[in-house]
């Protein structure tokens, strides 16, 4: 992690991750696109996500999570900064010329190779079915359906834990504490996601949160009555409800949100921990 001299109040305490490990190149052309902002909105125009808005311009890099290209090798030509994401990305170029991006994963190095296949050697960055992972090997951009792309374990310093094979299904521990039953037959990524140390981030100043695309939030508390459950009263005042409310009066605090129903609580083994 990078500090800073405290010049200021906020330069005292704000730390960012270290960028030497990227490549000090500009982002693949053709491999980038323009995404439109809506700040939260929905197709309406109403709000549905509040605090969101303005923020630095950025181009969304198109980041290949199937990886289905099997059987052929590819070079890893350069580890980027990706501002869609907090885990870094490294560009790929194939034997057949191809070039992709893909998730980078922790110590991967520009020029290592890598591949994808249903026996693959076992290195970090390539990608395999996890019926034939080891146990005790941890992966990343894990499938949830055979051929549907990576869906879980894709944010920066994540993990899941290869425990065993039963039947049609292995069993996952996830960083969270987790342990789920995925496909036999998924594909997985091998390693840690890269960047771990994004969970140390200070941000330090209100400024830098506007750059980030944040918007500021208000406490409930300080609002008028009107506008909160939790608003009114003279000075520092208490909640004033028996239970924690939102903003609108729906209940926040110690309310099951999972829907019993849902599909896939039948491949959860075990809940994390709270």
């Amino acid at each position: 992690m990078k500090s800073f001299r405290p010049t200021t109040p906020s330069r005292r305490q704000m730390t960012v991750v270290e960028y030497d490990v990227l490549s000090k190149t500009a982002p693949f052309k053709s491999l980038t696109k323009k995404i439109k902002e809506c700040a939260g909105r929905n197709s309406q125009g109403r709000i549905t996500t509040r605090h969101q808005g303005g923020g630095n311009k950025k181009m969304y890099r198109m980041v290949d999570f199937n990886q289905n290209k099997l059987n052929i090798p590819g070079r890893v030509e350069t580890i980027e900064y990706d501002p869609y994401r907090t885990a870094f990305i490294a560009l790929v170029v194939y034997k057949d010329g191809e070039r992709r991006y893909v998730l980078a994963p922790k110590d991967l190095k520009v020029g290592d190779e890598i591949v994808s296949a249903e026996n693959a050697p076992l290195k970090t960055g390539n990608r395999m079915m996890v019926k034939n992972i080891p146990i005790g090997y941890l992966v990343h951009n894990i499938e949830l359906a055979p051929g549907e792309g990576g869906k879980m374990v894709r944010s920066a310093g994540s993990f899941a834990e290869i425990l065993g094979q039963e039947g049609r299904f292995v069993n996952l521990k996830l960083s969270s504490g987790e342990v789920r039953k995925v496909l036999a037959d998924s594909l997985a990524s091998l390693g840690q996601v890269s960047n771990p140390d994004y969970s140390l981030t200070v941000i330090g100043k209100a400024g830098r949160s506007r750059h980030l695309g944040i918007r500021p939030t208000v406490r409930g508390k300080v609002m008028n009555p009107c506008d909160h459950p939790y608003g009114g009263g003279e000075g520092r005042t208490q909640r004033g409800t028996r239970k924690p409310k939102d903003i609108w009066g729906n209940i926040t605090g110690g309310r099951k949100t999972r829907d019993k129903k849902k599909r896939s609580n039948k491949f959860i083994i075990q809940r994390r921990k709270k």
